[in-house]
């Protein structure tokens, strides 16, 4: 049976950043990385770019093989994990093969969660997770006139616009009151709205579909209104959840995802989870939650490798803190934390600006004069910065005034203070 000292699970951004640490203090020490895939490591983020075409689908990859022949990587692909057996050190192949390990990263990521709508099951539809689903999607585009996309989350809107600019009807079917429910507020929500309105991309908002039923090569979808909507094309972007199913009878703990700690550490000594598969501590709270951003999964990556290689300079994991960027249309929404809902009252300030002729929105949520939240639409601010500001809880103190009128600049001035 092979053996290798780390085995890494996974291929994308928490998996590569993990390798990165772990050679930075073992250039030797034997690594193997398994993905499922058959092409090298990509990030989901580039998919609805591949599916629209602006982005070449042999362009897109993170790494390419001389980087892990530079780094004595044993890059497999097309290894799909069976089973783990945490007593033998050992995880099982679905081709029956087994690979030994002293130390194991559990990568894997999310898959698409499908709806039980009725009639589902028995159609030909897309969803959109992997390069192989992107290319598919795209394949099928040229025949396509009428789409329906289930789900207003950001896979949701990235297909519905792509679709759109390619001369698509397309119905957004959302089940909350406003899209991307998850990042933004109502208000925000509502401006990014009307632009896909305006561009002819029809919202069907508090909707939920009560059946489906094939129609030629398409489908119709039947609302729990009765009203009924014919397509060509049915995507899928109801949400997706931790890849574990491999992990049964393995002892590895798990709740919504593998549960780790402060060092991505599960329950069993020598295997660590990190990315979106990862259920870690909040920032907020010190309940464990999915973040499943790729900043989280760069820096949970980072912590689980330091600490596989024993690096001495291994840190705690701040907590998760929610940042999304999003474009669509030519303009752009920003949300970094949390809104005030999530928050314990006491000491919450909540500061908003808006300017409906030109789309423009800003809402800053401040709890103990610290930034908890930032979300904007065409609002200039740069997310990476407010996402330290609240990892480094920095007391914006004498600054608060000057950060509410112009949080950008005000952050950039706290930036080169607190962070030299």
């Amino acid at each position: 049976m092979p053996h290798a000292h780390y085995l890494i699970v996974g291929a994308s951004h928490a998996a590569l950043s993990a390798l990165h640490a772990i050679r930075l203090h073992d250039a030797e020490g034997e690594v193997t990385l398994l993905t499922r895939d058959d092409s090298l490591p990509y990030s989901p983020t580039v998919l609805p770019y591949v599916v629209s075409g602006r982005s070449d689908p042999g362009r897109v990859f993170l790494r390419d093989e001389s980087y892990f022949a530079q780094h004595k990587v044993n890059y497999l692909r097309g290894a799909k994990v069976h089973k783990v057996n945490a007593g033998a050190s050992a995880v099982e192949l679905a081709d029956g093969s087994s690979i030994g390990f002293d130390k194991l990263l559990l990568a894997t990521g999310a898959a698409p969660v499908l709806p039980p709508v009725p009639g589902l099951a028995g159609l030909r539809f897309h969803v959109l997770r992997t390069l192989a689903d992107a290319l598919a999607l795209r394949e099928a585009l040229p025949r396509v006139k009428r789409a329906v996309v289930l789900g207003g989350g950001l896979i949701g809107m990235h297909a519905a616009e792509n679709l759109a600019k390619g001369g698509v009807q397309v119905s957004v079917v959302e089940m909350q009151a406003h899209v991307l429910a998850g990042y933004f507020d109502a208000q925000a929500s509502g401006m990014i709205e009307k632009v896909f309105t305006a561009n002819g991309v029809r919202l069907l908002l508090g909707a939920s579909v009560a059946g489906f039923t094939p129609r030629g090569e398409g489908c119709r979808a039947t609302l729990e209104d009765g009203a009924e909507i014919d397509a060509d094309l049915l995507l899928v972007a109801t949400g997706v959840a931790p890849v574990t199913d491999f992990l049964c009878g393995s002892g590895i703990e798990t709740e919504r995802g593998v549960l780790v700690d402060e060092h991505m550490r599960t329950n069993i000594a020598n295997i660590w989870a990190a990315g979106d598969v990862a259920q870690a501590r909040g920032f907020f709270t010190r309940e464990r939650v999915i973040n499943g951003i790729l900043p989280d999964a760069v820096d949970q990556g980072r912590i689980a490798g330091m600490a596989m290689a024993e690096d001495p300079g291994t840190k705690d994991y701040a907590g998760g803190v929610p940042l999304n960027t999003y474009s669509f249309f030519g303009q752009h929404a920003v949300s970094v934390g949390v809104h005030e809902s999530a928050l314990e009252q006491s000491g919450v300030e909540v500061k908003k600006h808006s300017d409906e002729a030109q789309n423009r929105y800003l809402k800053i949520v401040l709890k103990d004069r610290r930034l908890a939240g930032i979300f904007g639409v065409n609002a200039a601010f740069d997310p990476g910065i407010m996402w330290e500001l609240i990892l480094r809880a920095i007391d914006l103190g004498e600054e608060k005034l000057a950060f509410l009128r112009s949080p950008q600049d005000t952050a950039r001035a706290l930036m080169s203070k607190n962070w030299r």
